[in-house]
């Protein structure tokens, strides 16, 4: 069994993202207003969470997100810095879960909770490269 003793409630990840052209609605496909693109706070918000698990897993462990539940509350301008902050709340086993937030440097941009899950990356890889020969 793997050791997830470095895992604490209340360790903190951050991710900064520059709100650049790329990383607009009109750019990635969810709009049609030149704003900072839900899906990019979603990532935001993921590298976040990536971030806080940084140095506390396992040789050959990752964590992979498997649920978001987020609200965008407030719209972000080209040229502004968005970021993301993720906070553990609760630990199960291999499932780890956050409280996500984003900020724009002016206020509160969306908030919610995200959950991650602990594999084994040669393990996973393995099961990956199976399913890939199986594929029509």
């Amino acid at each position: 069994m793997a050791d997830f003793s470095k895992l604490v409630v209340g360790l903190k990840g951050t991710a900064r993202f520059p709100v650049t052209e790329n990383r607009l609605a009109t750019h990635v496909g969810s709009g049609d207003v030149p704003v900072f693109a839900s899906p990019m706070m979603v990532a935001a918000m993921e590298a976040a969470a990536v971030d806080c698990l940084r140095n506390c897993l396992p040789a050959d462990h990752q964590s992979l997100g498997v649920h978001l539940d987020v609200k965008h509350i407030a719209p972000t301008p080209i040229g502004a810095t968005v970021t993301a902050t993720a906070v553990i709340t609760a630990i199960d086993g291999r499932k780890v879960s956050f409280d996500v937030s984003a900020n724009d440097g002016i206020e509160t941009i969306g908030s919610g909770v995200h959950t991650r899950i602990i594999v084994d990356v040669p393990r996973f890889m393995a099961r990956l490269a199976a399913k890939s020969k199986s594929l029509p």
